[in-house]
């Protein structure tokens, strides 16, 4: 495929690339900026595309790769991205509150209470905790999608009531 042509087509997409990016961002500022990203990182990549691929479908591939990259490194900085306007919390380390005693609960108390938690919820939530998603939970469990939900949710809300008195 001739350089002009790799341009044409991304061109033709950009608007499907852009309404993926606000689907993953849910925020118009940061679909622009990754649909920026990954239209460059098409443009730097041209030469290892295969003609006969999906070229959409590779364009997305691109643009969900760079999502889920930048998630990472957020997490890994562990700094809030602040939306304010003044800025104020501008690369500030989030505080856990577990460098005190009495902002910490160890890790048995904890287990223990979701151990006190009723089957139907604990195997849910213990399941979220490990990394599953919630289709995966409810094809396992063979509960539909929106009672897994609503499970996971309720044990979330029992341990918060229960660990109350450990945050004041």
């Amino acid at each position: 495929m001739e350089h002009f042509q790799f341009t044409a087509r991304l061109v033709e997409v950009q608007r499907n690339l852009y309404n993926f990016a606000c689907m993953l961002t849910s925020n118009r500022d940061d679909a622009e900026d990754l649909t920026q990203e990954t239209t460059l990182k098409a443009l730097d990549s041209e030469d290892k595309y295969i003609d006969n691929l999906n070229f959409k479908g590779w364009l997305f591939t691109i643009m969900r790769n760079l999502f889920i990259n930048h998630y990472r490194k957020s997490v890994r900085a562990g700094v809030v991205i602040d939306r304010s306007e003044d800025l104020y919390q501008l690369n500030s380390k989030q505080d856990s509150g577990l460098m005190t005693p009495e902002g910490s609960v160890s890790a048995t108390e904890i287990e223990a209470l979701i151990a006190e938690l009723d089957d139907s919820y604990r195997i849910p939530f213990s399941m979220m905790l490990a990394g599953y998603k919630y289709a995966e939970i409810s094809k396992t469990v063979g509960v539909p999608v929106g009672t897994i939900k609503s499970r996971i949710f309720l044990a979330r809300k029992r341990l918060q009531s229960q660990l109350k008195g450990y945050r004041d």
